[in-house]
């Protein structure tokens, strides 16, 4: 369990080094022994998590450790709604990667353009608050909310929310965490192709074949350790 929470702490580090979050955004990871718990620090940038920093919480996203007159995240109900609705989700990652946002805040449907980028997924839906919500603060401040959102992101790896930012889902910490990073550099790439001209977008076939290979142990225990040194940790 020290060591889960070891890599949470470490996975805060590193999406912040690789610019993934900022002074917001958030990583959790389901409890390993209790299904209907998950740990994610109180709100505090990411940068400056440490393991005193965890909480856990269940899934109506209300604290199970004492808090010590912090705050919690007012979004750890996307946690809490996507790890009800998806029992093989073992980490969930909200952020505002500006590399996304152009995606979230257009009609331009994110697809993998490079072999990396297959972890996406051959679909990335998105969500809009809007219609069922009204005009809000774009904040997934409430279970209802939250509930809408994991139905939208289905059986998917990712899910888009308009005019806000994505969540990324995985079956691992550290898949979740290679996630959103090529998902991010994915997006980056394709605004670029996009400036180009016409876009050789990766086939259906090519998706799944490439996301396969990557978020198997050759690719994770390959990426990981560097992410590590590279955000000045101490690789497992």
């Amino acid at each position: 369990m020290q060591t889960l929470l070891e890599d949470l702490v470490k996975s805060n580090r590193i999406l912040a080094h690789e610019r993934v979050v900022d002074d917001f955004g958030h990583i959790s990871m389901r409890h390993p022994d209790r299904p209907d718990r998950f740990f994610l620090s109180w709100a505090i940038s990411p940068a400056r998590v440490t393991r005193d920093d965890i909480v856990e919480y269940d899934l109506d996203g209300a604290p199970q450790s004492d808090l010590a007159g912090r705050r919690s995240y007012s979004e750890r109900v996307i946690h809490a709604a996507i790890y009800g609705a998806r029992p093989d989700v073992m980490a969930v990652c909200h952020h505002h990667s500006s590399a996304m946002i152009p995606f979230a805040s257009s009609t331009m449907p994110l697809r993998p353009v490079y072999h990396l980028g297959a972890v996406m997924g051959a679909y990335v839906p998105v969500w809009d608050s809007r219609p069922e919500f009204g005009d809000t603060s774009l904040l997934v401040d409430d279970m209802p909310k939250a509930r809408s959102l994991a139905t939208a992101l289905g059986e998917n790896n990712l899910v888009l929310l308009r005019r806000h930012g994505v969540v990324v889902v995985g079956k691992s910490l550290k898949e979740t965490v290679f996630t959103a990073i090529y998902a991010s550099e994915n997006a980056a790439m394709q605004q670029q192709a996009l400036a180009m001209g016409e876009v050789s977008y990766l086939s259906p076939g090519e998706i799944e074949k490439s996301a396969a290979l990557n978020l198997s142990p050759l690719g994770i225990d390959r990426s990981w350790p560097n992410r590590c040194i590279r955000a000045g940790l101490q690789p497992d």
